[in-house]
């Protein structure tokens, strides 16, 4: 092996180590409202990440940061950093709209385009001006990666809104799929599916992790101990002036914040002591 291989292969290395995201003490505010409070904390790639508290502490709020999202509200800023891949997300230079291309997001509710299984997936690589020398092909594959190929290979005419919810959630996972992102963000994918969709999520989320980094905010502590690699708990307290705003608790592998929390409010969360 030469030695510029070499160095290629050394980097590729790298950065495969480097943290998708970074956040250093970033604070997230809606006008004069503080809602996340000085958030410091890596997430690492090819991963399942969870955010895991109780309502109200700001998981969400931190989540759609990621891929920009919270810039549609108009109130809206920031203080501190958020970094992904070591670009600053909220740098003057930064296109929101190929942030969100890099960075996929999958909603609590199911919501396919009133369009075909076949447009929703399309739709996605049209809108963003993706060079697809086959659509056909890149439809397939963007199924098939949601493990949903199968189930509607034979109806790709029909609309997205005729399948059965936890289809069409796994059909919004490969419309996010198709754009060949980096990372996935998923906010409680699962909070409104049967038991059984909800563990045909789980075992997807599970494969993908061989191409993608996932975060997901979830209410269900067993959803996290089954699917996560690392776990963020976050918790909510009141400000002097009574408004209550979230912030990181304790963050870890999964086995140790179930089974060894650090802090007392972990331990009394995941016990199911309060929250």
């Amino acid at each position: 092996m030469n030695s510029s291989h070499t160095a290629e292969s050394n980097a590729q290395d790298q950065k495969s180590k480097e943290p998708v995201f970074r956040t250093e003490d970033l604070n997230i505010y809606y006008g004069d409202f503080l809602a996340v409070r000085g958030v410091s904390m890596e997430i690492q790639p090819r991963k399942i990440t969870a955010f895991i508290g109780p309502s109200g502490c700001g998981k969400s709020t931190l989540l759609r940061c990621f891929n920009r999202l919270n810039d549609l509200i108009p109130s809206f800023h920031l203080k501190g950093k958020a970094y992904y891949h070591d670009q600053d997300l909220f740098a003057d230079d930064v296109d929101p709209v190929a942030v969100r291309r890099r960075i996929g997001m999958v909603f609590q509710q199911p919501n396919p385009f009133p369009k075909s299984i076949y447009n929703n997936i399309a739709y996605g690589a049209r809108v963003t001006g993706m060079q697809i020398d086959d659509m056909d092909e890149l439809v397939e594959k963007s199924l098939r990666q949601a493990a949903l190929w199968d189930e509607v290979k034979d109806k790709l005419g029909a609309n997205g809104l005729s399948l059965s919810g936890g289809q069409q959630q796994r059909l919004c996972i490969a419309r996010a799929i198709s754009t060949t992102p980096d990372v996935i963000l998923m906010d409680e994918p699962c909070s409104s599916l049967d038991p059984i969709s909800t563990l045909k999520v789980e075992d997807l989320l599970q494969e993908l992790t061989n191409d993608y980094t996932i975060v997901i905010v979830t209410h269900n502590m067993q959803q996290a101990t089954r699917v996560a690699d690392e776990t963020a708990f976050f918790n909510a307290e009141a400000s002097d002036d009574g408004k209550r705003y979230g912030f990181l608790v304790e963050y870890g592998p999964t086995e140790r914040i179930f089974s060894q929390p650090q802090e007392e409010s972990t331990q009394r969360y995941v016990s199911g002591r309060f929250g």
